[in-house]
């Protein structure tokens, strides 16, 4: 069963957001859904203040570093606001995860031979077209 809206946020990667570092707003949404949506208050925007963020510390300072204090996160998808509060959970704690994810470190690579083959042969021939191109001098 889906976490209740207004429980601690726990990601999958460990991280964790005190219910107090939510603030919800609501609003009324667009699209579609009839008169339901033009009278009731569907659209949900989720701010969360990041300084409160726990969890592992470079986890952490990289999500701070990326999203900085704050990250804020609208659904309006769904016709009911429990729906849309439950969706907005869900993109805050995948964009917190994306966040914390620690990058992959590069590894340096070389052009293969076949490559540095090519770009010669394609070097050689631009020379010969612009050669070509000269106009013919007065030893020609």
């Amino acid at each position: 069963m889906p976490a209740d809206p207004d429980d601690d946020l726990a990601t999958k990667g460990g991280l964790r957001l005190p219910a107090a570092a939510l603030q919800w707003r609501f609003s009324r949404s667009g699209g579609p859904g009839g008169q339901h949506v033009n009278t009731s208050d569907t659209r949900v925007e989720l701010v969360a203040d990041l300084t409160q963020l726990e969890g592992r510390p470079s986890a952490v300072e990289r999500v701070r570093k990326k999203l900085g204090e704050h990250a804020r996160v609208v659904s309006a998808s769904e016709r009911s606001q429990h729906q849309n509060r439950l969706s907005a959970r869900r993109r805050l704690a995948g964009r917190l995860d994306a966040a914390a994810a620690r990058p992959k470190p590069r590894r340096p690579t070389s052009p293969s031979r076949g490559a540095v083959e090519a770009r010669l042969r394609e070097k050689r021939e631009a020379k010969e077209r612009k050669t070509r191109r000269r106009r013919p001098g007065a030893d020609d």
